[in-house]
């Protein structure tokens, strides 16, 4: 018992409780840390799921979303039984992990989730504050439809799509040709990782949420919806690729 209280202890400067905005991304991005870290050996059991669910503040259905992402990564598995519980896999390096170690080292990651979300939550700002013409309005309405209406392997596209939609309308030049400069450093990260369909559902829920405050004229309110759901999208990257 005091060798296992000892491992856990081991594992708390990563494993903290998740902000509520984002606490699937959140949580998958530090049990993430833990396996890529080390901090657990390949073939070491990770926490009981009641345990990790505690120490995360997250629902164990949550984290059962979370443990079934890392198992179809290949980083974990689960097993049964009286010795069962949910063990990581020993890691070996292949052709491809080394052409995205190169890719992601030829970037800075966090200056670029810093830029974009700067750039992002000053666009949902001015979209709100100055306010929207009909026609803005519908373009903004029609470019979250197509994120709704997305078959999977074009969600990406159509997503990139609306977040240029906003930036564009927010009347400034300038930003909208940074930020899709920055968009696209950030999609071919995003390229990187898996298409999460607990994420997507999450990011909808944002993306209607922010239009909701931009229609509204809410300049804080659309602001800190971005800002959240920027902080997401980093948090999958800062996990599955820092």
């Amino acid at each position: 018992m005091a060798e296992e209280s000892g491992f856990t202890d081991r594992l708390m400067p990563v494993l903290r409780p998740v902000r509520a905005g984002n606490g699937f991304e959140e949580a998958l991005e530090q049990i993430l840390q833990v396996v890529r870290l080390g901090l657990v050996p390949g073939g070491g059991r990770l926490p009981a799921e009641r345990e990790l669910a505690e120490l995360l503040g997250i629902s164990r259905v949550t984290l059962r979303e979370v443990l079934k992402v890392l198992q179809d990564q290949g980083l974990v598995e689960s097993r049964r039984g009286r010795y069962g519980g949910t063990f990581v896999l020993p890691r070996t390096g292949s052709p491809g992990e080394d052409e995205l170690r190169r890719k992601v080292e030829s970037v800075d990651l966090e200056d670029v989730l810093r830029f974009r979300e700067v750039l992002e939550a000053g666009a949902a700002g001015l979209c709100a504050a100055q306010g929207l013409t009909d026609e803005g309005a519908d373009r903004l309405r029609t470019a979250l439809a197509a994120t709704h209406e997305a078959p999977l392997p074009d969600y990406r596209r159509r997503d990139t799509l609306f977040h240029l939609t906003l930036a564009e309308l927010s009347g400034s030049a300038s930003l909208t040709a940074q930020y899709a400069a920055v968009r696209a450093t950030v999609n071919d990260l995003l390229d990187c990782i898996p298409l999460l369909v607990r994420n997507l559902e999450h990011s909808q829920h944002q993306h209607t949420s922010l239009v909701e405050a931009v229609l509204d004229g809410d300049a804080e309110a659309a602001r800190a919806v971005m800002r959240e759901h920027c902080a997401g999208t980093a948090a999958l990257l800062r996990g599955f690729l820092a």
